[in-house]
């Protein structure tokens, strides 16, 4: 890029969702491509950092992956891990109706009572390998997704990696037209 300097940028990000969800299998795919068969709930919060490089905005980013932990236990504590968040994956299990309607009543709400600003977000659906069990809709989501403002929707299975790369590929572009550094 013409000598131009290479810029490099830090994200905070965050996963939100009930236990269970596959918050951390989303993580463990993107970071490390693989997936483990058994769960082990997270305990506060998981952070992971992922480097990616951008070359159209010659631009190294660095991102820190905060996996918060989804049990009720960790309610109390869980605002402080809000401070410098610019972008969320809002995540819901397409089995389990009381996953997608807790997005709104308790992780959306707590995303907007406790982050600094106006954040970028995604809504995925997690777990479409489980079809046979699917209770929410990609039309429901698609729907809902649109009527909190979420930067995109997607579908996903953590347990294949279908639309991994892709949701957090699109949160990072979100982030970087909401923060201008690509238009």
């Amino acid at each position: 890029m013409s000598g131009e300097k290479e810029k490099f940028i830090v994200f905070k990000l965050v996963l939100l969702g009930d236990a269970a969800v596959g918050k951390t299998s989303l993580v463990d795919i993107y970071t490390h491509h693989r997936f483990k068969e058994d769960y082990k709930p997270t305990l506060g919060v998981n952070i992971v950092v992922k480097e990616l490089e951008i070359e159209e905005i010659n631009a190294q980013i660095r991102l820190v992956l905060w996996d918060i932990a989804g049990q009720e236990k960790y309610d109390l504590s869980r605002k402080m891990f809000f401070q410098g968040v610019v972008g969320a994956l809002l995540v819901y299990d397409t089995t389990r109706d009381d996953t997608f309607t807790n997005i709104e009543s308790k992780w959306l709400k707590d995303l907007k009572e406790y982050s600094e600003e106006e954040l970028s977000c995604i809504l995925i659906g997690n777990k479409i390998d489980l079809n046979e069990s699917r209770v929410v809709s990609t039309e429901k989501g698609r729907e809902f997704a649109e009527r909190i403002n979420a930067s995109d929707f997607l579908e996903t299975s953590a347990k294949y990696g279908e639309n991994v790369e892709d949701a957090f590929k699109k949160l990072v572009y979100s982030v970087l037209r909401k923060s201008e550094i690509i238009l």
